[in-house]
């Protein structure tokens, strides 16, 4: 059978001493992708070198390709996308951020409030006082830049959430939390929640191309600082193409929902005030553009980034787009391009 991409890159990371002791694997056609250890060190390097992968979930896919190209751009290699040998060697230097960390769960972590059912309707969102995570597990997800399935994985359906268990998570730790102490308290809070670090590159430009479905975050230079795969626009909201600007950010914003922008709004359908949270239609921070009624913003449902369709704005992870407000400044330029 021939190997797959990720198989055979497992073993060269394994070579390059990346992994630990881990388990290689090729990935059967026929049989859904199980979580692997050596995929999941790549991600969590690309994480926390600025070049996203999206969800930290151990497996090959077009967020990682994505992640692998910004990276080797920077590092001058051709941009292959794949975790071939040159890559893994440029790699190499960061090996000691582990693919995962074992984690004693805090009161703190655990804490809501949670929304569990979450309504669909706009009018029943406006009801509620939040629009927070649906469990711990959600919650933790986020956190640590995966989803509930991925730490199931990592640890025993038996594991129990409570104060003092130890649960392995996918290492998107940060030991950076010297946040602007200018910045609203519950924002501090929330980049702490979602593990962005506090020192960050100055982007002096953001580049969003629809075609490699990125937003590229440039310094003062034309120096790539980092990279977040992205939603963007769909056949009735395509993404304005052109030259804007970023006027600014709202922490934990709440939303405005107005049925006459959105093409796909219910017959009779009322305009509503939704509260702010993370499963809010704009994620924790929307940034606001030039461009009246887009912006760039997080979502509830990273695993969909890249993947789906948007109403014509910018959607990124939550965290991603938590780290995207940390670089850049109002007045930002931000080019849309084809």
């Amino acid at each position: 059978m021939r190997k797959t991409l990720a198989g055979s890159a497992c073993l060269a990371i394994a070579s390059l001493g990346l992994v630990g002791a881990a388990p290689v694997g090729t990935i059967n056609a026929a049989a859904p992708a199980a979580l692997d250890i050596s995929t999941l060190h790549v991600q969590v390097i690309l994480d926390h070198l600025g070049f996203s992968p999206g969800v930290l979930d151990g497996r090959a896919g077009k967020s990682l390709v994505a992640a692998l190209k910004g990276f080797q751009e920077t590092r001058g290699l051709p941009q292959t996308g794949e975790m071939d040998l040159t890559t893994l060697r440029a790699l190499h230097p960061y090996r000691d951020w582990r693919p995962t960390q074992t984690v004693a769960l805090t009161a703190d972590m655990l804490a809501g409030p949670f929304v569990n059912p979450l309504p669909k309707n706009p009018q029943l969102q406006a009801k509620l006082s939040s629009l927070g995570y649906r469990s711990p597990m959600e919650k933790l997800g986020e956190m640590f830049h995966a989803k509930p399935s991925v730490l199931l994985e990592l640890n025993s359906p038996q594991t129990r959430l409570v104060p003092g268990s130890k649960i392995v998570v996918p290492n998107a730790i940060t030991a950076g939390r010297a946040y602007d102490p200018k910045l609203p308290e519950k924002w501090r809070q929330t980049l702490s929640d979602l593990n962005v670090d506090s020192t960050q590159p100055t982007g002096a430009k953001v580049v969003v191309d629809k075609s490699e479905e990125v937003l590229r975050v440039l310094d003062k230079d034309g120096k790539l600082v980092g990279q977040f795969m992205a939603t963007m626009g769909s056949e009735h909201d395509p993404l304005p193409i052109g030259t804007w600007k970023i006027l600014g950010p709202s922490y934990n914003p709440p939303f405005h929902y107005n049925p006459k922008l959105f093409w796909d709004a219910k017959k009779g359908a009322r305009a509503a005030l939704l509260p702010p949270g993370p499963n809010g239609p704009v994620g924790v921070v929307w940034l606001d553009l030039s461009k009246p009624h887009y912006g760039i913003h997080g979502t509830p449902s990273p695993e969909t980034i890249g993947r789906a369709e948007s109403h014509g704005c910018i959607r990124l992870t939550n965290w991603d787009a938590a780290r995207l407000a940390m670089m850049i400044k109002p007045g930002t330029p931000a080019v849309f391009q084809e």
